[in-house]
């Protein structure tokens, strides 16, 4: 789903897209003419690998975020706190590629299977 920036509505407008089986909704809005505040939730079970073994597994995912997309650079004295800023810069916010920054993110973390976890070993198996 993309959205041009200048077609954001002042009030709150409803989302819902899915990638696999993960869901990220929510609602967006404009709050200024350079930025545009998405209350989102992204659910779901998103398969990553274990880093000891390399088996893959499902985690499941349920958080909340709040992201201010900014239309060019986004200027440090317009500081917003517990947000994720996004910068643009083709006026068109799209909703499957922050998803997938976000999922992105969650690869880039370290998991441990329960084969792992429940496991005395503590050196890494070699499969």
């Amino acid at each position: 789903m993309k959205v041009e920036f200048r077609k954001v509505p002042n009030i709150a407008k409803e989302f819902k897209i899915s990638l696999n089986s993960v869901n990220f909704l929510g609602t967006f809005s404009r709050i200024s003419n350079k930025l545009v505040r998405i209350d989102a939730q992204i659910e779901g079970n998103y398969p990553v690998e274990c880093c000891k073994c390399g088996k893959e597994f499902a985690v499941n995912i349920d958080e909340k975020h709040i992201f201010t997309v900014s239309d060019g650079i986004f200027s440090s004295h317009d500081e917003r706190e517990n947000e994720i800023i996004i910068e643009i810069d083709d006026h068109i916010i799209n909703f499957e590629d922050i998803l997938n920054s976000e999922l992105e993110s969650l690869n880039s973390e370290y998991h441990i299977c329960n084969d792992c976890a429940t496991s005395d070993n503590f050196v890494d198996i070699e499969i």
